[in-house]
Parts: C-alpha cells; sequence; structure tokens
C-alpha cells in the first residue's frame, strides 16, 4: 500500500469515527428525551398514601426511568432527566405551590439518583448498583427530612394563602395520632414516606434494569 492509499484508509477511518460520534450523541439526546416523557407520565400518575403521610405527599414512579437512564448513560443525564421532567410538569401541570413542589422533586431526584449512579458508573457491578442505591434511599430519607423541616415546608407556607404549619401538623396528626409538632411530623410521616417511595423504586431498578438495560445499549455495540 503506497502513501496516498494508506492516507485514504485514515481518512475513511476518521469519517467513520465522526459518524459514529455523531450517532452516539444522538442516541443519547433522544434516549434522554424518551427517559423524561417516560419519567414526567409517571409523574403524572401519582397517588397519597394517606395511612403513611397527608395526602399533599404524593406517591409516584417518576425516580424510575431517572435512575435507568442514570445508570445506562451516566449520572448527568440522570440529572438532566430529572430536571427536564420537572420542566414539563411545570409547563404542563401548573401547581398552587408556584413550583416548590417540583423544586422539592428535583433535589429529591438527584438526591436519589447521584449516589447510586456514582457509585456504579465507575465499576458496573451488581453489588455496587445494590449499595448505591442502599446508600441513595437513606440519604434520600435524611436530606428528606431536613429540607422539609428547614426549606421546603416553610416555603409550602409562604406561597400558599391557606396554608400554615399548624394546619399541615394538623393533618399529619390526623393520619398520626402521636404527631404533634413538626418533629413527629417529620419523623412519622416524612420519613416513613421517602423511605417506602425510594426504597419501592431502588428494588423495582434492581428487578428491571438489566433486561431494560439490553434495549438502552447503544445499537452501534449490538452489533
Amino acid at each position: 500500500m503506497n502513501s496516498t492509499q494508506e492516507a485514504e484508509v485514515t481518512v475513511v477511518r476518521e469519517g467513520g469515527k465522526k459518524k459514529t460520534a455523531t450517532f452516539v450523541r444522538v442516541y443519547r439526546i433522544a434516549l434522554i428525551g424518551i427517559l423524561s416523557a417516560a419519567a414526567f407520565g409517571l409523574m403524572m400518575l401519582d397517588f397519597p398514601l394517606v395511612w403513611i403521610a397527608p395526602d399533599f405527599y404524593k406517591f409516584d414512579f417518576s425516580e424510575l426511568p431517572v435512575i435507568i437512564g442514570a445508570f445506562a448513560l451516566g449520572p448527568v443525564a440522570g440529572v438532566v432527566i430529572e430536571f427536564l421532567k420537572n420542566v414539563l410538569h411545570i409547563i404542563t401541570a401548573p401547581s398552587p405551590t408556584v413550583g416548590v413542589g417540583e423544586f422539592a422533586n428535583f433535589a429529591m431526584g438527584v438526591c436519589y439518583v447521584l449516589p447510586a449512579s456514582l457509585i456504579y458508573y465507575f465499576k458496573k457491578t451488581k453489588r455496587r448498583a445494590v449499595i448505591g442505591l442502599t446508600i441513595s434511599t437513606i440519604s434520600c430519607v435524611i436530606l428528606g427530612s431536613c429540607l422539609n423541616a428547614f426549606v421546603l415546608l416553610p416555603m409550602y407556607c409562604r406561597v400558599s394563602a391557606n396554608l400554615t404549619m399548624d394546619i399541615i401538623i394538623s393533618a399529619g396528626h390526623a393520619v398520626h395520632k402521636i404527631i404533634n409538632d413538626l418533629p413527629t411530623f417529620i419523623f412519622f410521616a416524612v420519613a416513613p414516606f421517602n423511605l417506602l417511595k425510594y426504597g419501592v423504586a431502588s428494588i423495582i431498578t434492581m428487578l428491571i434494569y438489566k433486561q431494560i438495560s439490553r434495549v438502552l445499549k447503544n445499537p452501534m455495540e449490538r452489533v
């Protein structure tokens, strides 16, 4: 092979690499869009767990597409999916909380997605996935308790003309008679709710991720 032929081969190879890189970027963007839409759809199907917390705490499965996307595409993609999910919710389903609910959902979602996906990202084994999801669930219980006590519930009261901390605590008391103040509200309502919500998401993720990851895998890698 002469120098001209070698140069032509090099150009073809570089062109092929550029096309592959472009395809991968487009595929990732499309996948992020699909998972964001799926997460948004699941977020719209929320429902209360009135035996655990007052009915303004809504349970949904919207973190499933987010954590699956984070495992498949990386932590940054997971945060982007979480962000887009809440943006779509603000645009299509405005709430009286003026974005406080979406901010809370985003903050808790990031708290859930980042630890698990970071731990899994550097060594993709089932053991590390379990460890990451466990740490994420515990983090959501702790951070969710702190955020609700010091940030979110006070913000709810400020943006809602008809909501006060006494009303919130009374709603908690109607669910659990032991709730009489903010600390007991956090301990007996908020913490169990977050433990169940993110614990269930973690269990389902472990059960279905391997099957779904085969579908999400870059088509270029399947050949």
